[in-house]
């Protein structure tokens, strides 16, 4: 006999039958999980706790040790860091054990991430690298910025370290008879323009009290051509990086270096950037790298053992001799967490040269020149400390900032030596006083301020002028009192060491103008700032 269940009986016995399976589960699900959890592989826990979208490459893969790694992270691609042929980066080629992505590097062995070093020399090759996500951290130098953030405005660029200051890998090399900057007057010099090249004629022919328009510019796209310009005898000058310095020198006769960074120590300083998108997507990633970097310059900076290991690591990414590579790490200031913690005024520290003043000096100087917009994007902008901010090195060893330039005690030779720059600036002191109102401090932190601070290396002579009124001896020592003075206020003012500055009084022994004018006059009376050798 055959029966058909009502609707009611139906919807019962189907909630009977759920509540038998539900507790089964129950029963069984713990110890199942339980078995499941045990055989997960540490690696791919690790994996799962990262989200899927923290590193987006998409390339070849590279998995991240799986134990005994501080903070490991996963990784589908290295972090790929274009660079040129220059001893300032040693710091993190030397930290990863090469240019190749490696597990034998201490990025991998420390932090569980694999980075790569792409040489790149040409700089528009190098920039479309980086626009098409080919090179993810970039090299520039915080001076020549300006000349293009504006067309990489539509990737929000960040700057989120300093990597050197150049202090002797750029130079200006001059032919025989040129022995100053005011030489260069109607001379033929060959620059890059806008690269760090252009930024060093430019602060030379400020201190010198010249113009851009002074000189007879020859552009050529880099400064390897700008040597190959000068030992061709197609120019006059040639501004130049390390090494080709010494090849310049050597292949002309009586060719010379006029002036270098290593006296111009602080007007170059090498930062790297990324995208805005991928430094929020890879905050630990590049927070790694920063770390590893400061370790290896710290290192190099304090062991001439670490130093020689660098020279040969960077000797095979760059194909060039020890000795080579070895000059070119020595013609760089590798900068630790310290130095970018000033860098970046971090700390309000009003001494030293800081990013955001190179940036805002060359946006000016280079919109004066056409190689630069009017307004370029603030320094706050094209800035972002947050990485730097996190890292908290300032008690490690090496870390701490480089301090300022130490001077000996001026010999009769270094005060008498002949001047490469003289910028001549007129100061109003009231008749027979010496003492600077504010005015007058003014208008030295405006003409020289900078200047100063820029060639931190380079000794300078004040010298103080008058015009012909009153007697020779009362001219001669108020002179002297007056430049006196103007050292007095840019000692205090920017911290430097009173040893740098060598003090003389002419009083009217060297007019620029004639003194039976009163226009002649006020000319003569004048402070003369010069930058030695």
């Amino acid at each position: 006999m055959s029966f058909e269940l009502k609707r009611p009986a139906k919807v019962i016995l189907g909630l009977l039958a759920f509540g038998v399976l539900y507790g089964v589960y129950y029963q069984f699900s713990g110890p199942i999980l339980e078995f499941i959890d045990k055989k997960v592989a540490p690696a791919e826990k690790q994996a799962q706790s990262i989200p899927k979208d923290t590193f987006k490459h998409t390339n070849a893969s590279v998995t991240a040790p799986t134990s005994g790694v501080p903070d490991s992270l996963v990784q589908d691609h290295p972090l790929r860091v274009g660079v040129v042929t220059w001893g300032g980066y040693a710091g993190g080629e030397y930290f990863n054990e090469g240019f190749e992505a490696s597990d034998k590097s201490r990025y991998f062995k420390q932090f569980g991430i694999k980075v790569e070093f792409k040489l790149i020399d040409d700089f528009n090759n190098s920039r479309e690298a980086w626009k098409s996500d080919n090179v993810d951290v970039l090299w520039i130098t915080a001076d020549s910025f300006p000349t293009e953030v504006d067309a990489l405005k539509a990737f929000e660029p960040k700057i989120i370290f300093q990597a050197d200051w150049s202090r002797g890998g750029d130079a200006i090399v001059v032919r025989r008879g040129i022995s100053s900057v005011a030489d260069l007057k109607g001379k033929t010099v060959a620059v890059a323009e806008g690269t760090p090249s252009n930024t060093f004629l430019l602060w030379l022919l400020e201190a010198g009290d010249m113009a851009y328009t002074d000189v007879n510019l020859v552009k050529v796209s880099s400064a390897i051509d700008a040597a190959a310009a000068f030992k061709s005898g197609k120019v006059d000058a040639a501004v130049v990086w390390s090494p080709d310095d010494d090849d310049c020198v050597n292949a002309v006769k009586g060719a010379s270096v006029l002036k270098s960074t290593r006296q111009a120590s602080s007007i170059i300083a090498d930062v790297f950037y990324v995208k805005n998108k991928f430094l929020k997507g890879h905050r630990a990633e590049l927070k790694a790298l920063m770390e590893g970097w400061f370790i290896g310059a710290a290192e190099i900076n304090n062991s001439k053992e670490s130093r020689a290991k660098a020279a040969k690591i960077l000797a095979a990414g760059l194909n060039e001799p020890e000795a080579v590579t070895l000059k070119a790490i020595e013609n760089a200031r590798l900068t630790t967490y310290g130095d970018n913690i000033d860098f970046f005024n971090l700390q309000g520290n009003p001494s030293g040269v800081h990013g955001e003043d190179l940036y805002n000096a060359m946006a000016i100087a280079y919109n004066k020149i056409n190689l630069a917009p009017a307004h370029v994007p603030t320094w706050r902008q094209v800035v972002d400390t947050s990485l730097l901010s996190e890292l908290n090195m300032g008690g490690s060893t090496g870390q701490g900032p480089e301090g300022g330039v130490k001077f000996s005690a001026p010999t009769e030779q270094q005060a008498a030596a002949p001047a490469i720059t003289t910028k001549r600036v007129s100061i109003n002191f009231t008749t027979g006083v010496a003492e600077l109102d504010e005015n007058s401090k003014y208008i030295i932190q405006l003409k020289f301020g900078d200047i100063a601070k820029g060639f931190s290396g380079t000794r300078i002579r004040i010298e103080g002028n008058t015009d012909n009124v009153g007697s020779p001896a009362t001219n001669k020592a108020l002179s002297l009192k007056r430049a006196q003075s103007v050292v007095n206020f840019l000692v205090k003012e920017y911290r430097f060491d009173k040893n740098r500055f060598i003090v003389v009084g002419n009083g009217s022994t060297k007019p620029v103008a004639d003194n039976a004018t009163a226009d002649g006059r006020a000319k003569n009376r004048r402070t003369d700032f010069e930058l030695l050798d």
